[in-house]
């Protein structure tokens, strides 16, 4: 069975960081591209960041260029998210995704398999 299983989140002050994991499991990551994506309470579902498979490309959208950082890790099956310097607007349930082709995608419409989210909430 296909899964992917989101942890790290959790309630953080601003300026402070957290380490978000996607782990998977039924599947290897290998060929798969992954991304991350956040939803705010009333608002729609946006691309965060995401890697490539064939070449280790990353994508970070500009909210979050230069504080958040995507990695893999092949041989643990697991990607990770490391957001420093939150701020509350990065509050958010963060999903992880996994696209069925090596290249990045930056629209949710582009994946095929979710895990369940995890809740960031960045308060002071």
């Amino acid at each position: 069975q296909v899964q992917l299983v989101e942890s790290g989140g959790g309630l953080v002050q601003p300026g402070g960081s957290l380490r978000l994991s996607c782990a998977a499991s039924g599947f290897t990551l290998d060929n798969f591209a992954i991304g991350w994506f956040r939803q705010a309470p009333g608002k729609e579902r946006e691309g965060v960041s995401c890697i490539s498979s064939s070449d280790g490309s990353t994508y970070y959208a500009d909210s979050v260029k230069g504080r958040f950082t995507i990695s893999r890790d092949n041989a643990k099956n697991t990607v990770y998210l490391q957001m420093n310097s939150l701020k509350p607007e990065d509050t958010a349930v963060y999903y992880c995704a996994a696209r069925s082709t090596p290249a990045m995608g930056v629209r949710a419409d582009e994946y095929d398999y979710w895990g369940q989210g995890t809740q960031v909430t960045v308060s002071s």
